[in-house]
């Protein structure tokens, strides 16, 4: 699946199942709290806090995809083409910093 075909999906679903979309600030602060769900996941398996009853079962990729459903939702609402917008993020990418993490001796020592 592209990312053009998930903002198509993810826009059918809004109109169809969902209603409409949130206004722009609410799906701003559900993403918010997305990110927040996905970082006590990885607090809790990666860091030095432990699960609490009941949190053993929470799923990173459900997360991940919680957090990549609310983002299509405000790129559909602004307008962002999340294809070209990430092509052009990742050439701006490879300009700055072609030579810059290759470089880093805290990367590479």
């Amino acid at each position: 699946m592209t990312l053009q075909q998930s903002q198509q999906i993810v826009d059918e679903w809004i109109k169809t199942t969902g209603v409409r979309y949130f206004n722009e600030l609410t799906n701003m602060v559900l993403l918010t709290e997305e990110v927040g769900e996905l970082a006590r996941i990885i607090a809790r398996k990666y860091g030095e806090q432990s699960f609490k009853a009941g949190e053993e079962s929470m799923d990173i990729a459900d997360e991940m995809a919680d957090i990549l459903f609310v983002l299509i939702c405000l790129a559909n609402q602004t307008g962002v083409d999340l294809t070209s917008a990430f092509q052009k993020n990742i050439e701006k990418k490879n300009a700055r910093d072609s030579t810059r993490h290759k470089n880093n001796s805290r990367l590479t020592g």
